[in-house]
């Protein structure tokens, strides 16, 4: 296929890959091949869609997406943008909005038929163990986990700060915190290293709270003193018992997502990785005594990787992961 002026795109069904996070938006455009995708275009933008009352805002999303979507594709030599996957944060669980106005807004800015709503975690399964059965840990400031046996999806935690994300990054900050504070007060179970690292860190224990809980990127403030945490533990018992303890939360919730038979992977990915062997020796040895029969691999990609998998998949017609309500939506957009 030649564009106006002789230049040569790179032909196929065109797709647009979207993930959406805390840090921002970053897309892939591409064609969709019989074994991979073709020429692909990247782009980013570092500031996050906004979540309000609706949930997840579709406006804001569309307002921050369109320019990058275009740019893109110019660089993939995408006339026609047919499939679009976005994979977002907050899609489960906020996603209300998105899936009644998304799909309509984005065929009528780039002529798209089918459209995929994807919750992070599914993008994030995808880019890791792509279409075969297993769990896969998402954890960096939070924690989801996701499972498949390729029927059905079993998700577990993913409820933030507040509520869960039990053993990511905000609950390891928290706990640590915590830890500085009763040292602090002289109560049972507190840490005077942890105390010197919260205050060499935030400043004076007795400011802590003014300084944190106004603060509207509280669950990124409190996963900052997760590496505080993971630097003392060879040296600090507390600090150690919430390591354990962390790694004790992350295996339940891939038990608790992880088919029960045949031979299933388990991945774990995201930045709470980056803690090393503070987390991952306890982690492996409480992964191995809960889901003995599931076989641990390294992440193959990333959230991204995986929108893009997702992407090419349904513009090919050869997607094999469920098709689930909130976890999956899959929408065909009548032609105008």
């Amino acid at each position: 296929m030649t564009r106006p002026g002789g230049r040569e795109t790179a032909g196929g069904p065109g797709f647009l890959a979207v993930d959406s996070g805390g840090s921002g938006l970053r897309v892939v455009a591409g064609t969709a091949g019989p074994r991979a995708p073709g020429a692909l275009g990247r782009r980013s933008g570092d500031e996050p869609v906004r979540t309000g009352p609706r949930g997840v805002d579709p406006d804001h999303l569309m307002d921050r997406l369109l320019p990058l979507a275009r740019a893109a594709a110019a660089e993939a030599g995408v006339d026609r943008i047919g499939t679009v996957v976005v994979g977002a944060a907050g899609m489960a669980t906020l996603g209300d909005a998105l899936r009644a106005e998304l799909p309509g807004a984005l065929a009528r800015a780039l002529g798209v038929r089918t459209v995929a709503l994807a919750a992070d975690a599914v993008t994030a399964y995808a880019g890791a163990l792509g279409t075969r059965p297993g769990a896969v840990v998402a954890a960096g400031t939070g924690l989801v986990a996701t499972g498949t046996d390729l029927v059905r999806w079993r998700r577990a935690d993913g409820w933030g700060h507040l509520l869960g994300d039990c053993g990511g990054g905000a609950w390891i900050g928290r706990a640590g915190l915590e830890a500085a504070l009763r040292a602090h007060d002289g109560r049972e179970g507190g840490s005077v290293t942890l105390l010197a690292r919260a205050e060499e860190r935030f400043g004076p224990a007795a400011g802590l709270p003014g300084r944190l809980y106004p603060r509207t990127d509280r669950p990124a403030v409190l996963a900052s003193f997760a590496p505080e945490v993971a630097a003392c533990a060879d040296h600090d018992p507390v600090a150690e018992d919430v390591l354990n303890a962390a790694a004790r939360h992350i295996a339940d919730s891939a038990a608790a997502v992880c088919p029960p038979g045949g031979d299933p992977l388990l991945a774990v990915t995201g930045g709470l990785t980056k803690l090393g062997e503070p987390l991952l020796a306890p982690l492996a040895r409480e992964l191995g005594r809960r889901l003995p029969h599931a076989r641990r691999v390294p992440a193959e990609g990333s959230p991204l990787d995986g929108a893009v998998r997702v992407a090419a998949a349904l513009a090919t017609g050869s997607l094999a992961l469920p098709r689930e309500g909130r976890l999956l939506y899959v929408v065909t957009v009548p032609e105008a």
